[in-house]
């Protein structure tokens, strides 16, 4: 009986001291560490821009003379080949112009034929008076007379001769244009807009009217509008997607193009803003159509990519003085942090490849969390 009351009495007691130090030791304070292993995975640091997608091939086709359009033979949305005639403009008053042309230039002609006959007349007759003054048998007037005879005949031969050419030429201008009544189509590809009705006249005189519009489809180049912070990080032959506003499924992929060298020009209220962007040309198969002027583009510049390479979250890195080396805490088995230098390579928004100084699977810390007591850590259900 007296052996068991003891042991009850000691054990009490163990209780009781046990009891004690846990409540001490639960009430000291407590930092908490937050890590991320160092893995495999892949870096990708993008340049986000919007953009407009439009036919990298278009031509407004105008009309280079007067009249009414007597015959459209396209719509929107045909598709035509390179020489395919589009419309037709009245002709009657060219035609005209032409036929009178042609008939000036045979009236000129035949006045030539018959000018140069009165040349041959003119050079027999110098010829006899020569002939007859070296036998003593004409005067010396009548010898000068028949030579300027010749002159004058031989003049209005070089006049005539210079008229015809001049009415050639006229006339050929005026074949061209009766030619421009008939609108033929400049490149393949598809009727984007038709500027006129027919029945329309047009007026040719003070500027070239647009009849209507043809770009080929197949390749379409998007104009995106990179931000002046982000342009220094694109370059020519650099790889970029996008998708569009009405298809964000597909991803449409190319190579920069050409980095425009200065920036677009904006309207006196945008200029306030002083929002400066430079654009980027890029260009996309479109053989099946998918694409169509006028989409937005949301466009991603791939700058810097590695796959399946050593990645350590950026909250864990803090720069150094050293270029490209930063400083990470590296949780040991004890539970203690020790500082590393690390060096990276490529980054992206949320992580970075890491070159030397982390063996993979390494915990690193990247947050801590302070409680007063080790029971405010305690998560109580």
């Amino acid at each position: 009986m007296k052996s068991s009351k003891i042991l009850r009495l000691s054990m009490t007691y163990v209780a009781v001291i046990a009891t004690c130090f846990f409540w001490w030791w639960s009430g000291q304070p407590l930092s908490v560490y937050k890590t991320a292993p160092l893995s495999k995975g892949n870096i990708e640091a993008i340049v986000a821009a919007i953009g407009t997608v439009a036919p990298r091939e278009s031509v407004d086709v105008g009309v280079q003379v007067s009249g009414q359009i007597t015959r459209l033979h396209v719509g929107p949305g045909d598709t035509v080949e390179k020489g395919q005639l589009l419309a037709e403009i009245d002709p009657s008053v060219l035609a005209a112009v032409v036929d009178a042309g042609r008939a000036e230039l045979a009236m000129l002609k035949a006045q030539l034929q018959e000018r140069q006959a009165l040349v041959v007349l003119a050079e027999q007759q110098n010829a006899r008076q020569r002939q007859l003054l070296n036998d003593g048998a004409t005067r010396q007037e009548d010898v000068q007379t028949a030579k300027a005879n010749l002159a004058v005949a031989q003049a209005r031969v070089r006049q005539l001769q210079a008229n015809i050419q001049q009415t050639q030429s006229q006339l050929k201008a005026d074949e061209a244009r009766l030619g421009f009544t008939r609108i033929y189509a400049p490149i393949a590809g598809t009727v984007l807009t038709i500027e006129v009705k027919e029945g329309q006249t047009l007026n040719a005189n003070y500027q070239t009217p647009a009849l209507l519009r043809i770009a080929d489809l197949s390749t379409m180049r998007v104009q995106a509008k990179v931000s002046e912070a982000d342009i220094h990080q694109i370059h020519t032959g650099q790889t970029v997607r996008f998708s569009t506003l009405g298809n964000t499924r597909r991803r449409w992929h190319g190579e920069v193009a050409q980095v425009l060298p200065a920036p677009p020009p904006s309207r006196e209220e945008e200029q306030q803003i002083k929002a400066v962007t430079y654009t980027v040309l890029f260009d996309v198969d479109n053989r099946d159509g998918a694409l169509m002027p006028g989409m937005t583009a949301q466009a991603d510049f791939i700058v810097a990519e590695a796959n399946n390479v050593s990645v350590a979250p950026l909250a864990a890195l803090t720069p150094s003085a050293e270029h490209n080396k930063y400083l990470a805490w590296v949780l040991t088995s004890t539970g203690t942090a020790v500082q590393r230098v690390v060096q990276v390579g490529r980054r992206d928004r949320l992580r970075a490849e890491v070159i030397a100084g982390l063996k993979s699977g390494e915990e690193l810390v990247v947050g801590s969390e302070d409680y007063a007591t080790r029971r405010d850590s305690w998560q109580w259900l």
